[in-house]
C-alpha cells in the first residue's frame, strides 16, 4: 500500500468495488456507492487504525470527515478541491502513488458532496429492518412469492427480465443436487413428471430434506467453515479423533435444529446448564483448529494460537467479518480496535488445554463417547454426565522434558471446558503471545459498532452469555450472515458476494432489502433454517431456466440481478459422489469413523513416514463427507475442485477452470471404476439389448432427461468406434475393466463391456453432467 506522507491524503482508486452503483440515475446511496470507494482509497490513512491515521482524520467518522467537506458546497470542500487539483503538491492522490481518479469518480464523489454529504452508519452494523415487498404489478406473471417481487423489481430497474421456467428434468436436477448432493434417480424424475398437482415441486422439496442425506449434503459447507479435519495440522500432522463431532452436525441438520441452538451449543455446549452428551460434543467446534505437537515447541505460543483461531473463526462464521486484523493493530476499514479484539479473545481464553499436542490422538479436554451415542434418546444421553479430562494428565515426554497432555483415545471427542478460574488476558502487542500489555487487564466485551444492546443489558460474561448475545433478535450480522449463505449456496454467489466479510471492504448487497427480509424471516420462523430454503426454492427466481441470452451475459455476466437459474460446476464433493451414485457403487452408511478411499499409496511419503493405508470394501465408496482429511496432504480430488484445505475457516471457496480437472474426471481411479459400473448398469438395466437403449438409459442416470436423437446419434457413433478399437485390443479391454476393487459381473463379455465403459466414461465428462443448471 502507498504511504500517506502529506497532512491531508487520499489515495483514491480506479474503480468501484463489485455491485456498488455509479447511475447517475438512482439517487445516491452512501452504504452503496460512497462508503466502499472511501473505504478501498481512504480508509488505510484516514480510517479506524490509530497507527497509521494521517493528520487525525477519519474519513469513516461524519464528524470527523466534515472537516473537509461543506455539505453543499462544492467549491467550498477541501476534499473536493483536492481531487480535482493539477497541482502536484495538492493534487490527490499523489502522482508519485501511482494511481489517477476518473472523471466517473470525481464526479461521483462531487455530486454526493453537492446533494448534502449524507452518511450513513455502515449497512451491516445496523439491525435488519422489516421491509414489505415491492408492490404486485397486474402485469407481473413471475412473482410466485415475496422473494420474486423483490428480485423483480431490482431486475427491471437494471432493464433486464425474468428468464422462462426451467423444464421438470432440470429442476429436479437442480434441487437434487442443492439439497442432498445427489442426483435424481430415473424413478424420482419420472415421479416428479407426472405429479400434475400444483404442490408437486413443494412436495418433492419435502421428501428430499426428509432424506439422510440432506444433513450429509448441508453439512460440507459447514465442516469447512469449521475448519473440521481428521489430523492436527503443521508439520507433523498427527492423527486426531474428532468424526463424532461431524456426526452431530449432520444429525442436528437432519433434525433441523433451529439455527439459534445449533450455533450455541457449538460456541457453548459445554456451559449449559446440566449440559447433555451432545451438547458437549456440539463444543467440539472449538476445537477444530490445528493443534502443533512438534518437539521444542513453546506450549504458549501455541495456545494462543488455538486462542486466535477461535476468535477469527467466530468473526467469519457468525459475525462475516474479517476481524483478524485487529490481532496486531486496530482494524484499518472496520471500527475493531484492537483492544476490542482481545476483549472478544477473552471469551476463548479460558480453554483447560496445553498449548503443544500429544503425539498422536485427543488433545484434552476430551470426553468418552459410547458408541451407541447416536442412537440415545433424549432422556438417556442426560443420564451420561461427560466428565472433561484436564491438564492434570499432562505428563513428561522422553529426552526433552516437554510436558505433554496424556492422549485421548478413538472413543473421545476434543470438546470446550472452562477453567475454573478464568486466565488473564491483556493486549497482546503486535500479537506476539510474548508481549502482554500487563498495565491494561482486560474483561470481556462484545465490539461497541455492531452491539445493539440497550444500556440496561449487562455485557456479556462468558462464552454462553456471548452466544445469546449472537441470537438477540436486534444482532445486526447474525441472521444477515445466515441467510446469505443459504442463498450462496444455491445460487453460486451470495446477495453479499463477499460472505465472508460484510465490512466496509466487502462487497454492498445487491438485495438489500430482499436480504434483511430473509433475515427477519429467519428469526421469526424461530430461526428454522429449512424455513428460508423452502422460501428460495419455491421462489420462480430460483425456478428460472438457466439459459442465458448473448443479451443478458453482456448486461449482467455474473447474474447478480438473478435474471436467469443459477449454473455452477458441482464441487469435488459431489462430482465424486455423484459418480459413486450413478455407477451403483455408492455406499450409505451414515456416520463412523472417516473412511480412506482411493489414494496414491506414497501421497504422505512426501511430509512423514506414515503410509496411505486405503480402506477395502464398502468404505472405499462412501460419500464424500467422510473421506478422511489429512490437513498437509487433503484428498487430491476434491482440491482439484477448489475444496477448502480446512487449515483455516473457509466460508466461500473460489471456482477455478483448469486441465487437471479433467484429467481427474478422466483418468482418477474412483472416475474410472465408476464408469465400469455405469456402464454394467447401462447394460443389465436396460429396457433393451441394443446399444442404444443402453446408451439411453446411461444418459438419464448422467443427466437426469432422455436424450436427442442427435446426442444419441454422437453417442452412439462413439460407442461403435470404442467397440472396434476393443476388439482390435483385447487385451486392453481387460486392463481397463482391472480398474478398482469392486468385481464386475462376468456374465458381461469383456469387449461388450469395456467399450460401455468408455461411453460411460463419456456420459460422465459431459458439461451437463458435471455442471448444476
Amino acid at each position: 500500500m502507498p504511504s500517506c506522507p502529506k497532512p491531508f491524503s487520499f489515495a483514491l482508486i480506479f474503480g468501484l468495488l463489485a455491485g456498488a452503483s455509479v447511475c447517475c440515475a438512482d439517487d445516491l446511496n452512501f452504504n452503496r456507492d460512497i462508503r466502499p470507494l472511501l473505504s478501498e482509497a481512504c480508509f488505510h490513512c484516514h480510517g479506524p487504525d490509530r497507527a497509521t491515521r494521517e493528520s487525525g482524520l477519519r474519513l469513516d467518522q461524519e464528524e470527523s470527515a466534515m472537516t473537509v467537506i461543506a455539505p453543499g458546497d462544492v467549491e467550498g470542500s477541501d476534499l473536493v478541491q483536492r481531487i480535482s487539483s493539477t497541482d502536484a503538491d495538492v493534487q490527490m492522490p499523489p502522482p508519485d502513488s501511482g494511481k489517477t481518479l476518473s472523471k466517473q469518480q470525481r464526479d461521483l464523489l462531487k455530486r454526493w458532496v453537492a446533494e448534502g454529504a449524507v452518511f450513513d452508519r455502515h449497512w451491516s452494523f445496523i439491525p435488519p429492518q422489516q421491509v414489505s415487498p415491492p408492490a404486485r404489478n397486474a402485469a407481473d406473471d413471475f412473482s410466485s412469492n415475496p422473494i420474486d417481487r423483490f428480485v423483480l423489481h431490482r431486475m427491471h430497474k437494471a432493464g433486464l427480465s425474468p428468464s422462462p421456467k426451467a423444464d421438470r428434468e432440470e429442476l429436479i436436477r437442480r434441487v437434487c443436487f442443492d439439497l442432498t448432493g445427489l442426483p435424481p434417480t430415473p424413478g424420482q424424475v419420472d415421479t416428479f413428471q407426472h405429479n400434475q398437482s400444483p404442490d408437486a415441486f413443494a412436495t418433492l422439496i419435502d421428501s428430499l430434506m426428509a432424506s439422510p442425506r440432506y444433513g450429509e449434503h448441508m453439512a460440507v459447507p459447514w465442516l469447512e467453515a469449521a475448519r473440521y479435519a481428521d489430523t492436527d495440522g503443521y508439520q507433523n500432522d498427527r492423527y486426531r479423533y474428532q468424526h463424532v463431532w461431524r456426526d452431530w452436525v449432520i444429525d442436528a441438520l437432519n433434525q433441523n435444529m433451529p439455527y439459534d441452538q445449533f450455533i450455541t451449543e457449538q460456541i457453548a455446549g459445554d456451559m449449559l446448564p446440566n449440559a447433555t452428551l451432545r451438547q458437549q460434543i456440539a463444543s467440539g467446534f472449538g476445537r477444530n483448529h490445528r493443534i502443533n505437537s512438534e518437539d521444542g515447541s513453546i506450549p504458549e505460543e501455541w495456545r494462543i494460537a488455538n486462542v486466535v483461531d477461535r476468535v477469527d473463526t467466530f468473526g467469519t462464521v457468525f459475525l462475516g467479518l474479517t476481524i483478524e486484523c485487529s490481532r496486531c493493530h486496530d482494524h484499518k476499514y472496520d471500527p475493531v480496535s484492537q483492544q476490542e479484539y482481545y476483549q472478544l479473545f477473552s471469551y476463548f481464553n479460558n480453554v483447560a488445554e496445553w498449548g503443544v499436542g500429544p503425539n498422536n490422538g485427543n488433545s484434552p479436554p476430551f470426553i468418552e463417547v459410547p458408541e451407541s451415542w447416536p442412537l440415545l434418546s433424549p432422556d438417556q444421553d442426560r443420564l451420561i454426565p461427560p466428565d472433561p479430562v484436564k491438564l492434570t494428565n499432562a505428563r513428561k515426554t522422553k529426552g526433552n522434558g516437554l510436558r505433554r497432555p496424556q492422549a485421548g483415545p478413538p472413543s473421545t471427542v476434543m470438546v470446550m471446558h472452562e477453567l475454573d478460574r478464568p486466565r488473564e488476558t491483556f493486549v497482546l502487542l503486535r500479537g506476539q503471545y510474548n508481549m502482554p500489555d500487563k498495565s491494561n487487564p482486560l474483561s470481556p466485551a462484545v465490539p461497541a459498532a455492531f452491539d445493539s444492546r440497550d444500556s440496561t443489558t449487562p455485557t456479556p460474561s462468558n462464552r454462553l452469555e456471548l452466544a445469546r448475545w449472537l441470537i438477540a433478535p436486534d444482532h445486526p450480522l447474525t441472521a444477515r450472515v445466515a441467510v446469505n449463505r443459504i442463498w450462496q449456496q444455491f445460487f453460486g454467489r451470495g446477495l453479499v458476494a463477499t460472505s465472508e466479510n460484510f465490512g466496509s471492504q466487502g462487497t454492498p448487497p445487491s438485495h438489500p432489502e430482499l436480504l434483511d427480509y430473509l433475515a427477519i424471516e429467519l428469526i421469526r420462523s424461530d430461526w428454522d433454517l429449512r424455513r428460508i430454503q423452502r422460501l428460495i426454492l419455491d421462489s420462480s427466481t430460483y425456478q428460472q431456466s438457466s439459459a442465458a441470452t448473448t443479451k443478458k451475459i453482456q448486461a449482467d455476466p455474473k447474474n447478480i440481478y438473478l435474471s436467469r437459474g443459477p449454473r455452477i460446476r458441482l464441487p469435488g464433493f459431489a462430482l465424486r459422489d455423484q459418480a459413486l451414485s450413478i455407477s451403483g457403487l455408492l455406499t450409505n452408511q451414515i456416520g463412523g469413523p472417516s473412511a480412506k478411499p482411493y489414494m496414491p499409496p506414497k501421497i504422505w511419503s512426501s511430509i512423514s513416514n506414515n503410509k496411505y493405508e486405503q480402506d477395502a470394501g464398502q468404505d472405499l465408496y462412501r460419500r464424500s463427507i467422510y473421506t478422511y482429511w489429512r490437513r498437509t496432504i487433503p484428498p487430491p480430488t476434491m482440491m482439484n475442485f477448489n475444496a477448502a484445505a480446512r487449515e483455516v475457516c473457509i466460508v466461500r471457496t473460489q471456482r477455478t477452470n483448469t486441465p487437471l480437472q479433467a484429467l481427474t474426471l478422466m483418468n482418477n481411479k474412483l472416475f474410472v471404476e465408476a464408469a465400469r459400473g455405469l456402464a454394467q448398469r447401462m447394460i443389465l438395466e436396460s429396457s433393451g439389448s441394443d446399444a442404444s437403449s443402453q446408451i439411453k438409459l446411461g444418459f438419464q442416470l448422467a443427466c437426469g432427461r432422455i436424450p436427442t436423437a442427435p446426442e444419441k446419434e454422437i453417442l452412439t457413433q462413439s460407442h461403435e468406434k470404442f467397440l472396434q478399437q476393443f476388439q482390435s485390443q483385447p487385451s486392453a479391454a481387460k486392463e481397463l475393466l482391472a480398474i478398482g476393487d469392486s468385481k464386475r459381473n462376468a456374465s458381461i463379455a469383456p469387449i461388450q463391456h469395456a467399450a460401455m465403459t468408455m461411453t460411460a466414461s463419456l456420459l460422465m465428462n459431459l458439461d451437463e453432467t458435471i455442471t448444476k443448471e
